[in-house]
C-alpha cells in the first residue's frame, strides 16, 4: 500500500459496522438486528443464521479463514479460541465454508483454566462466551492471517460472570434505566435510552527490542527490579509534547492505519513527561466498545513495536524515579437523541437537571470512594499512585471555579443565582486573535476531575481493563439516581423538591470536593480530617469489595452477586501473590546469577589493579578505597538476597488468599527493596563493559 492514504477511506473497512449491515443483510433482518441492539429484543436463530451467514460472506472476502469468539476473562486480557469455516468433506473431495447462527451466538470454551476465584472447580469445565452485538465484529489481520473476531461476553454453565465484559454490560443497563426515570422527571419523553461513553487515554513506555531482551526484569516482570537513575530524567520537562522522533513517528504511523481499519478512533498522540514515554487516545464510544477497543489499542501497540524492532511497556511503573503510566477515564452519559447530561450548559445554576446529576455524582464518589479505589488497584498501581506523579490514593473531585463557585451558594444559602463565566482570552498579542476562555481551569492532581462535560477518572493502571472501573462507575451513580428518584417521584411540588434534593446533596458531600494540589501532604492530613479513606495498597483495597454495603449495591441492581464478587476478591489476592513471586524469583535469579558474579569479577578485577598499582610503588588509596566499598556493597546485596531467598521460600507456609497477599505486601516486598538498594548503588560504580544489563539511559534515551 502506498504511503499516502485517506483516513475516511479506509476508516472501518475491517468492522462489519452499520453500514456494512444496511448494504449485506435482508431489510427485516437489519431491522430486527437493530432492534436487538437498541432496545435489548431477543434474537431468533433464523435470524441469527441469516446475520452469520452474510458475516461469513464477508469475512471471507477480507481474506478470513478463521472465526474466534473474542472474550476478556479476569485475566486482563484478551483471549480467543480460533475455528474455520470448513465443515464436513463433501463427497467429491471438497469442503463447504459454513458459520451458523448458534455458532455466532455461543461459543464454549473451557471455564476451567481461566481464573473464577472458586465460581468453578477444575473439572467444571464448561463455560459459554456469547455474542455482545452492541459492539462490532471486526477482521484481525496479524501473522496468523485473517481472523473474524466477535466479541462476547464468558460466563460460567451456571450463569456466573467469569469476565470483565458481563458485569460492565449489566451496569450500562442499570445506569440507562436510572438515568431514564431521571429524564422522565423533567418531562423528557424523547430519549430513549441512556449510555456511558468513556473515551481512555492511554500512556505506555517504548524501547529498544535488543536492549529489552537483555533485561530479565522486563521480560519476566514487565518492569525494571534494579536500575540506578540516568544522569538525565524528566527534569527538563523537554520531553513532554516534544518533538517526536522519526523512529517513533513511524511506529505511531503503523499504530494508527491498524487501529483506524479495525473502527478504532485514535485521535491524539504525543510525547508523554518520562522519557521514552508516550500517550495515545481515541474519541468517545459507549462504555463497552471502548473497553473493547481499548483492548485493541493495547494489543496493536505491542505487535506493532515489535513490527519495529521496539518493546511496548505497559506496566504502571517500568522506571523508578519518572513517571509512571496510568490510563486516564473520561466518562460521560449520553442519551440516543445527542444529550450529554453532564453538559452545564451556559448557566448551570439555573440546570435543575444537571445540577441533580452533578450532586448525585458527588454523592456516589463520597458514599463509595473506597469501591472506586479498588477498581483501579493492581500490582504495578502500587508504585504509581501518590507518587508525585500520579492522583494519590485519596478519592476526591475537583469541579473547577465555576461548578465550585455554585456548590459553595448551594452549600450557604441553599440555592444558586448565578455562575461564574469564561469570558474572553487575551495573551497582549495583537496579531493573536482574542478566544473564548473556560470558566474553569483543570487540575492534573485530581484522582476524579470535571472537564467541561465529562468526568477523568485518572487513577486507572495503564495495562489494566476499563472494564471494571466503569462497572463501577455506572454503578454507584445508578444508585445515586435511583435514590433520588425515589424521593422525587413522591414530592408533590417536584421543582422545590428537587432543588431542596440539590441542596442536601451539596451539603451533605462536600468534603469529597478538593481542587487544590492533590500531591501535597498538606491534603493527606485535611482529607484525614474529613474522614475520607486512603487505602495505600491493592491489598488493603480488596476487601472493600466484599463488605456487606458493597454486596448490597452490586446486588440490588444485579450486576454481580455476593458470590462473584467474593470470586474476585479471591482472584485479586491470589493476582497479587502472583504477580510479587514472579518479582521476588527474578530478582533473585537476576541479582545470582548476573549481577553479584558480576560485582565480584569488577572487584577482582579492581584488586589486581591495586597490587600491580602498589608493585610500582604508586599510590593505591584510591583504589582501595573503592574496594572497600564495592565489598561493603556487595556483602549487603548477598545479605539481602540470602534474607529474600528465605522470606520468599516461607510463603509457602502461609494460607491463599489474604493471608498470602499480606504477606507478599508487608514482607517479600520490603525484602526485595532492601536487595535493590545496594545493587543500584554498584551499578554506579561498576565498570560499565561489566555491568551485565542495559542502564536505564540505555533504555530510555536510545531508542
Amino acid at each position: 500500500m502506498s504511503d499516502l492514504f485517506n483516513v475516511a477511506d479506509i476508516f472501518g473497512e475491517d468492522v462489519f459496522n452499520d453500514s456494512v449491515m444496511q448494504e449485506r443483510l435482508p431489510k427485516k433482518v437489519y431491522k430486527d438486528l437493530k432492534q436487538v441492539i437498541e432496545e435489548g429484543k431477543d434474537l431468533d436463530l433464523a435470524t441469527a443464521d441469516v446475520i452469520a451467514h452474510e458475516m461469513k460472506e464477508w469475512a471471507i472476502e477480507k481474506g478470513a479463514t478463521h472465526y474466534t469468539h473474542w472474550f476478556q476473562p479476569m485475566t486482563g486480557v484478551t483471549a480467543e479460541k480460533h475455528d474455520s469455516f470448513i465443515s464436513a468433506p463433501l463427497p467429491n473431495g471438497k469442503v463447504l465454508m459454513s458459520f451458523s447462527g448458534k455458532e455466532l451466538i455461543k461459543g464454549e470454551p473451557d471455564a476451567s483454566s481461566f481464573p473464577s476465584g472458586g465460581l468453578r472447580a477444575t473439572f467444571e469445565a464448561r463455560g459459554y462466551t456469547a455474542w455482545d452485538c452492541t459492539s462490532p465484529a471486526f477482521v484481525r489481520v496479524d501473522a496468523g492471517g485473517a481472523t473474524l473476531c466477535i466479541p462476547t461476553a464468558f460466563c460460567s454453565y451456571t450463569g456466573e460472570a467469569l469476565d470483565l465484559k458481563t458485569p460492565l454490560l449489566r451496569s450500562m443497563e442499570s445506569v440507562n434505566e436510572q438515568a431514564l426515570r431521571l429524564l422522565k422527571l423533567f418531562g423528557n419523553t424523547t430519549s430513549k435510552k441512556v449510555t456511558p461513553c468513556v473515551g481512555p487515554e492511554q500512556e505506555y513506555f517504548l524501547v529498544d527490542a535488543e536492549k529489552y531482551e537483555k533485561r530479565k526484569d522486563l521480560i519476566y516482570t514487565g518492569r525494571t527490579l534494579f536500575g540506578a537513575p540516568a544522569p538525565k530524567g524528566q527534569e527538563l520537562e523537554d520531553h513532554y509534547f516534544g518533538t517526536i522522533r522519526q523512529r517513533i513517528a513511524a511506529f505511531m504511523k503503523d499504530v494508527n492505519t491498524q487501529l483506524w481499519k479495525v473502527g478504532v478512533t485514535a485521535k491524539t498522540q504525543h510525547n508523554e513527561v518520562a522519557p521514552a514515554q508516550h500517550e495515545l487516545a481515541p474519541i468517545y464510544s459507549q462504555a463497552n466498545v471502548a473497553v473493547d477497543h481499548n483492548q485493541l489499542v493495547m494489543a496493536t501497540l505491542k505487535r506493532v513495536a515489535c513490527q519495529h524492532g521496539l518493546k511496548c511497556l505497559l506496566h504502571e511503573k517500568p522506571f523508578a524515579g519518572v513517571n509512571g503510566s496510568g490510563k486516564h477515564n473520561n466518562w460521560s452519559i449520553t442519551t440516543d437523541d445527542g444529550k450529554n447530561l453532564l453538559d452545564p450548559g451556559k448557566n448551570p445554576h439555573e440546570n435543575l437537571q444537571f445540577l441533580l446529576v452533578l450532586t448525585c455524582i458527588i454523592k456516589a464518589i463520597d458514599v463509595h470512594a473506597d469501591i472506586l479505589r479498588e477498581s483501579a488497584s493492581n500490582p504495578g498501581n502500587d508504585h504509581r499512585l501518590g507518587a508525585n506523579e500520579a492522583p494519590p490514593a485519596i478519592i476526591s473531585i475537583f469541579l473547577g471555579e465555576q461548578l465550585q463557585d455554585i456548590i459553595d451558594q448551594l452549600v450557604s444559602k441553599g440555592s444558586a443565582t448565578h455562575s461564574e463565566k469564561g469570558g474572553k482570552m487575551d495573551i497582549g498579542v495583537s496579531t493573536i486573535p482574542e478566544f473564548s476562555k473556560d470558566a474553569t481551569d483543570r487540575n492534573r492532581t485530581s484522582p476524579f476531575a470535571f472537564t467541561g462535560n465529562k468526568f477523568e477518572f485518572r487513577m486507572v493502571g495503564s495495562k489494566d481493563s476499563i472494564a471494571t472501573p466503569n462497572t463501577v462507575l455506572n454503578t454507584i451513580v445508578a444508585e445515586a439516581f435511583s435514590d433520588a428518584c425515589d424521593i422525587l417521584e413522591k414530592a408533590d411540588d417536584f421543582e422545590t423538591a428537587v432543588k431542596d434534593l440539590i441542596a442536601e446533596y451539596a451539603q451533605k458531600h462536600q468534603r469529597v470536593i478538593y481542587n487544590g494540589n492533590g500531591y501535597s501532604d498538606e491534603w493527606v492530613e485535611e482529607a484525614a480530617k474529613r474522614g475520607l479513606p486512603n487505602i495505600k495498597s491493592m491489598v488493603e483495597a480488596i476487601p472493600v469489595m466484599t463488605t456487606d454495603e458493597s454486596v448490597a449495591l452490586f446486588e440490588k441492581f444485579h450486576v454481580l452477586s455476593r458470590a462473584e464478587l467474593e470470586s474476585r476478591a479471591a482472584i485479586k489476592y491470589e493476582t497479587y501473590s502472583k504477580v510479587i513471586n514472579i518479582e521476588a524469583l527474578t530478582m533473585i535469579d537476576i541479582a545470582s546469577k548476573q549481577l553479584i558474579p558480576a560485582v565480584i569479577k569488577y572487584s577482582g578485577k579492581l584488586a589486581g589493579t591495586i597490587n600491580t598499582v602498589k608493585a610500582a610503588g604508586a599510590d593505591v588509596s584510591v583504589q582501595t578505597e573503592l574496594l572497600k566499598e564495592v565489598s561493603s556493597l556487595l556483602k549487603e546485596a548477598k545479605d539481602a538476597l540470602e534474607s529474600l531467598k528465605k522470606i520468599e521460600a516461607a510463603a509457602a507456609e502461609k494460607e491463599e488468599g489474604e493471608e498470602l497477599a499480606t504477606y507478599y505486601h508487608e514482607t517479600v516486598v520490603p525484602a526485595m527493596e532492601a536487595l535493590r538498594a545496594p545493587i543500584d548503588k554498584l551499578e554506579m560504580i561498576v565498570d560499565k563493559e561489566i555491568w551485565p544489563m542495559p542502564s536505564y539511559g540505555d533504555l530510555m534515551f536510545e531508542v
